[in-house]
């Protein structure tokens, strides 16, 4: 989910300047276009002349400070090492004050919630994922989704920002959810933890992802259930992308796994929105987009998946309990 304030006077100068300290120049006659797809940060493409492309990242601190990212230093380091696996982009450069990297530019084409209804593009994002989790050395940081809730829902409490009137009603839920996925936890790896189509790219040989705003050790199958919440996948395109992924090893206690990651996901990140209105504002990469608006419909997603006739049966099937007969919505199983 992705603005640093800009040094006084020309922004160009300053993005300029952070180029030479990152070890790269951009000449007197190079172009600076900002790209709106980040809701944080500031993005600029740097066009350069032929073959000279390059983009610019420049991280807020205030950001993290609202806990709404990583600190700059580990989302640095992070993308270092996603850069490994071909499937991040390359970092070309870093400057350490203000917090700013130089990336390579992927030429390919942003996906779309309408790109991940195809099947075929499902397995490629799996196959991107597979490959982040399973060859990215070890990320320096910790994420978990139900923390994050947490430390969301103390800032908006602290600073009075409006949340669904429900919200706290539905933590037991959530708490269930959080039991239900501890039964059987699954090896945390490198993870993105904010896999919206505007993070995927297909350059036309694979699928690349980018923005490692968010990104952390976690459990993987969030990743998938949170491509499903973000793109909001139908049931049998969410199968499909958990069978590309986990393939041989497929259960319906891994389908169950990211179906329940999907409703978390749109849970913790209903208050992501919340506070980024509430906090940064102000100071928002893009200014016209609507928070409120994202957030209510995220929370409404996470109501209508946590009432619905399955909910408790997928708790049943995360946890490795055997199911009872079909009851009343939310119904949970009483059995060991």
């Amino acid at each position: 989910m992705t603005a640093a304030p800009d040094a006084s006077g020309n922004p160009e100068d300053l993005f300029a300047d952070l180029l030479v300290r990152a070890g790269i120049d951009p000449g007197p006659d190079a172009v600076y276009t900002p790209l709106t797809g980040g809701l944080s940060h500031r993005v600029v493409r740097v066009d350069a002349g032929a073959d000279r492309r390059w983009i610019l990242r420049v991280l807020d601190p205030a950001v993290n400070a609202a806990g709404l990212g990583v600190p700059a230093w580990q989302e640095i380091d992070n993308t270092v090492l996603a850069a490994r696996t071909g499937v991040g982009p390359r970092v070309l450069g870093t400057v350490g004050q203000p917090a700013a990297m130089v990336l390579e530019f992927i030429n390919g084409t942003t996906l779309t919630a309408d790109d991940l209804g195809r099947p075929a593009t499902l397995v490629r994002v799996a196959t991107a994922c597979r490959r982040l989790h399973g060859r990215s050395p070890r990320f320096a940081n910790d994420f978990d989704i139900f923390r994050k809730a947490e430390e969301l829902l103390g800032l908006c409490l602290r600073h009075g920002l409006p949340i669904p009137a429900d919200y706290t009603d539905r933590l037991p839920d959530l708490d269930d959810l959080e039991r239900a996925l501890a039964c059987h936890p699954l090896p945390a790896r490198p993870c993105h933890n904010d896999l919206l189509p505007a993070n995927l790219v297909d350059d036309g040989r694979a699928v690349r992802i980018i923005d490692y705003q968010l990104s952390g050790m976690n459990d993987p199958a969030f990743d998938l259930g949170d491509i499903a919440a973000e793109a909001e996948l139908p049931p049998d395109a969410v199968e499909i992308l958990a069978s590309a992924y986990f393939g041989r090893e497929m259960t319906a206690r891994h389908l169950a796994r990211v179906r329940l990651h999907r409703i978390a996901s749109d849970i913790a990140w209903t208050l992501w929105f919340s506070v980024h209105h509430g906090l940064l504002a102000d100071s928002a990469a893009s200014p016209g987009f609507d928070y409120r608006a994202e957030a209510a419909g995220k929370w409404a997603r996470a109501v209508r998946a946590l009432d619905a006739d399955d909910f408790g049966r997928l708790l049943d099937r995360a946890a490795g309990r055997t199911a009872p007969p079909a009851g009343p919505a939310g119904a949970r199983s009483t059995g060991p």
